[in-house]
């Protein structure tokens, strides 16, 4: 088995303290405590964790400082931290806090060059640049902030270039076409990317069986995926992925 592991990533919606999930950004339903639901994964042999405060970057909150807090007691894989951060305090405050690393969006579109400041400051591996975007009917990728709220005129393509141009450590991709659906990941776009990028991709949106996350690291080509549902609802259970991952020959750790 060639190359570096592939990465396993469950993902925490939180929104007022809970983890949330909902369906192409909308709908949400409770899925529990998320430092419950996170030590959980941890023992259940995730790779790595990602928390995002949903609605920190509409209603210009700063993320739960103290959930992060919570999150670092209780378990001992790296995580991620994202939503309402904007500048390189919110960055210090969360990393202080325990998160090993930090997730931006809406900011980085406002505000390129805080990921050059994060980058420069913490180190590449600390930022993680996370990238909503929806495949337009004239097919083409247009990247959108505020939690999936608003459109840009970026293209996906040309912002991921340039953040990893500015420093960033890792692109978190998510389709918006395809979150939620479970109808498999969007693997054309991803591999593009992975090819495109001397960075890694973590894929975003769309896992509903253990197939597609196979097809997500063979057709595209991604290095991590990530997904919520299927793991908050016990649909799919990592060990049992992980074990059907190795048998399609593809290189986890287990």
């Amino acid at each position: 088995m060639m190359g570096l592991a592939k990465r396993i990533i469950p993902c925490l919606d939180v929104k007022n303290g809970e983890t949330v999930k909902g369906t192409n950004f909308v709908n949400l339903r409770s899925a529990g405590d998320p430092v419950e639901l996170g030590k959980a994964y941890s023992l259940a042999g995730a790779d790595e964790l990602v928390f995002l405060d949903i609605t920190a970057s509409f209603e210009g909150r700063k993320t739960f400082t103290d959930m992060v807090k919570r999150v670092a007691q209780e378990i001992n894989i790296p995580f991620t931290v994202g939503g309402g951060i904007n500048e390189l305090a919110d960055v210090e405050r969360l990393l202080h806090a325990g998160a090993d690393k930090v997730s931006i969006n809406s900011a980085a579109l406002r505000r390129p060059e805080l990921i050059n400041e994060i980058t420069s400051h913490f180190g590449s591996q600390v930022c993680v640049v996370a990238i909503d975007a929806r495949l337009d009917p004239q097919s083409e990728w247009y990247c959108y902030v505020k939690g999936g709220r608003e459109r840009t005129e970026r293209g996906l393509f040309e912002w991921a270039k340039e953040v990893a141009e500015r420093g960033a450590g890792e692109i978190l991709f998510t389709s918006m076409n395809h979150d939620g659906t479970k109808n498999g990941f969007a693997n054309e776009a991803l591999a593009r990317l992975s090819e495109e990028l001397p960075i890694p991709i973590i894929a975003s949106g769309g896992a509903g069986t253990m197939e597609h996350f196979r097809d997500v690291f063979v057709k595209g080509k991604a290095d991590a995926a990530l997904a919520a549902s299927v793991f908050h609802f016990g649909e799919i259970a990592i060990p049992e992925l992980k074990q059907y991952l190795q048998r399609e020959g593809i290189s986890v750790r287990i």
